[in-house]
């Protein structure tokens, strides 16, 4: 055990006994009304499972059992039980009416956060936990309570915990001292596949079929991958211009079945002169991100249950728990300074190839009022901000690698053969051939991208414009460090004047579907947006307003780019998983456009050259330099690619100020001279 736990453990001993026993009476008392009764028993029962886990020496348990425990503590929300489980807001309100249902709907889902806390002996944590149920359910005893009294104490729980909850998060973030995830991968057999069950997340078949997979494969092959990763993150700071010597801590991002990787990638950071941290993702309502899962995770066990409790916050958010949050932000990071100095940014494992999930609408689950979106915007600005001045953004990196899983299909073995590959390609040949369309794009004025057949895209992009083309470039040349594969060139295009249509017909964004996405830009920034994954209009539009445009009004045009990456598009065709791809690997399989900030936010100032030595002065647009003069407008904490396939494109073509028109690529293909060798892989189609 990490000793600081055992100390904050000793702390917590008296509470948890007092409620461990108050959770036992709750199984026999008769106190409460039902339907409400068997909601607490039902839950006080679940409680007790995880302190009985919590609280386990360590022991010889079997798969077979590690499996049913597994098993037993998630099939309530798989989705074959989802319809009947008090963690669907629907459920929960047909149960117990609107008010009491979402309200009692959000409390069984942060009790469910619990199972994070049993596996890694968090006694303390746990405590918490059962002290907000238990007060709630002494407020059912005899009399039916107020909703509004119930809220507050949750308010309460929230306002008050989140020095715990939410500090130890920024803790574990920057202090390897704090990481269980880093001490368990240092030390587990990685031959005994039960070391995939102590982290206490959903194990699913994919987990499982990628430890056997991965512990298979040959000690090169292995090294391959984790150095290929670990020199791209090291890349990231020479091509940055940006001092790695300064750094003693990397944060490593995974799914789990991928250990054997990450414990070398972990020597690989040593030598370094590294330390790992690995942060669970959040199970709170206190640290969740929406539907994202930061950190490592396991095969989500149900992602309409993630989406349905996506603004749970949205029950108690106000003005006052922001500035609570933030307070609390500014002390931790005060308190630990040093270490947030030496933080070098994230190190990132993907996946990809689960079936893309289409989320249907709840219309019981809780989603933020306008005012809450206006302070959730505002409270995400001022946290970064105040993230960017402990850890700041010109001196830190980053590194982003993607395999497939096992879900992919029957041909996973090859296609994962497929992808090590794309992940090695030779970055010499790229950069010759992304050199030639970076010397024809600098000539331009605008980039026009039409679309083909049903493809609506008809957009303009306005370019930076050079003052000394000797010297300066527009598109930074992407060989292969921060964002493996490589093949892509991008910029920060020049938001007034860029105007016109962009659409692709299917699109999967950050895990969710999408189809027919259509946005309207003008003068760079998004004035209507739709698609059609919903009956109703408003559906679409909040779809697009929570999960691309993360509650703004508005996004400026933060990125243009042409993926090079025809092998990575090729086996996407072979194999049928275009559709699959992480957005990672389909940037580069086609022109993309990135909604939000810039590539080079927090770090504009900072110059960057190509491998040819031209310093690349595109990093700034009309929003982000706004940091000058008002830092809370230049920002917008997100970042979303999307990217229209090579087989939806009629024409790339860079207009020159005098007129002429230099074409890229023609019906899906390049034909720019130089460039002919990217159409080499399409005859294997």
């Amino acid at each position: 055990m990490i000793i600081w736990k055992q100390e904050e453990n000793e702390l917590a001993d008296e509470r948890f006994a007092l409620a461990k026993e108050r959770l036992c009476d709750i199984l026999t008392e008769e106190s409460v009304n039902e339907p409400y009764l068997g909601y607490f028993r039902e839950t006080a029962k679940f409680l007790l499972e995880l302190t009985k886990i919590g609280t386990r020496e360590e022991a010889d348990i079997s798969m077979t059992s590690l499996q049913q425990e597994n098993k037993m503590l998630y099939e309530d929300i798989l989705p074959e039980n989802y319809g009947i489980s008090y963690a669907n807001p629907e459920y929960a309100v047909q149960k117990f009416g609107e008010e009491y249902g979402t309200l009692l709907s959000f409390l069984y889902t942060e009790m469910r956060g619990g199972i994070a806390y049993a596996y890694e002996g968090r006694l303390s944590y746990l405590t918490i936990l059962s002290e907000l149920f238990i007060e709630i359910y002494n407020n059912f005893e005899e009399q039916m309570p107020d909703v509004k009294e119930l809220k507050n104490v949750i308010y309460w729980y929230v306002s008050d915990y989140c020095d715990v909850f939410y500090a130890d998060r920024i803790r574990e973030q920057i202090l390897p001292q704090y990481s269980f995830a880093a001490e368990h991968v240092k030390t587990c057999s990685l031959n005994d596949l039960r070391y995939l069950y102590a982290y206490g997340e959903y194990i699913s078949e994919n987990e499982i079929r990628m430890a056997e997979f991965i512990n298979a494969l040959p000690q090169e092959t292995i090294a391959k991958m984790a150095d290929v990763y670990t020199e791209g993150y090291r890349m990231g700071f020479v091509n940055g211009n940006k001092p790695l010597h300064k750094k003693s801590t990397v944060e490593i991002r995974f799914p789990i079945g991928f250990e054997r990787v990450v414990k070398r990638a972990m020597e690989n950071f040593e030598k370094m002169g590294l330390q790992t941290t690995i942060l669970r993702p959040g199970v709170s309502v206190l640290t969740k991100k929406g539907v994202h899962k930061i950190g490592y995770s396991g095969t989500s066990a149900n992602k309409q249950y993630d989406y349905d409790h996506r603004e749970d916050l949205g029950l108690i958010l106000d003005k006052k728990f922001v500035e609570r949050k933030l307070d609390v932000a500014k002390n931790v990071y005060e308190q630990y300074k040093e270490a947030a100095e030496k933080y070098a940014g994230p190190a990132v494992i993907e996946t990809f190839g689960e079936e893309p999930f289409a989320p249907e609408t709840n219309p019981y689950a809780i989603v933020f009022t306008k005012k809450q979106k206006e302070l959730s915007v505002r409270g995400d600005s001022k946290m970064s901000q105040m993230t960017n001045h402990y850890i700041k953004g010109e001196e830190r990196s980053f590194t982003i690698i993607s395999y497939p899983v096992p879900e992919i299909g029957e041909k996973f073995e090859e296609i994962f053969a497929e992808v090590i590959k794309i992940n090695t390609l030779d970055a010499d040949v790229y950069e010759k051939v992304q050199q030639t369309l970076i010397d024809a794009l600098d000539q331009g004025e605008y980039v026009h991208i039409l679309g083909k057949d049903e493809n609506k895209t008809d957009l303009k992009v306005q370019l930076y414009r050079l003052s000394n083309p000797d010297k300066q470039t527009i598109f930074e040349n992407c060989v292969a460090d921060v964002n493996i594969p490589v093949g892509e060139v991008f910029t920060s295009p020049v938001l007034e004047g860029t105007n016109g249509t962009l659409h692709v017909s299917k699109v999967y964004l950050n895990e969710l579907l999408y189809k027919n996405l259509e946005m309207e830009f003008v003068d760079g920034k998004i004035v209507s947006y739709n698609c059609t994954n919903f009956e109703k209009k408003e559906d679409n539009k909040k779809y697009i307003e929570d999960n691309i445009l993360y509650n703004h009004p508005t996004l400026p045009l933060g990125e243009f780019a042409i993926g090079t990456n025809t092998t990575a598009y090729v086996v996407a065709k072979k194999y049928d998983i275009h559709d699959k791809m992480t957005i990672l690997i389909a940037e580069k399989m086609g022109p993309h456009f990135a909604v939000g900030d810039t590539c080079y936010s927090w770090s504009e100032d900072t110059k960057v050259y190509n491998p040819n030595g031209k310093e690349i002065v595109a990093r700034d647009n009309s929003v982000s330099i706004l940091r000058k003069t008002d830092l809370a407008s230049a920002y917008f904490q997100c970042h979303t690619d999307i990217t229209i396939p090579y087989e939806e494109i009629a024409e790339i073509c860079v207009v020159t100020e005098d007129g002429k028109n230099i074409v890229l690529l023609k019906d899906g293909r390049f034909v720019l001279k130089g460039t002919e060798v990217l159409n080499e892989p399409f005859e294997e189609m």
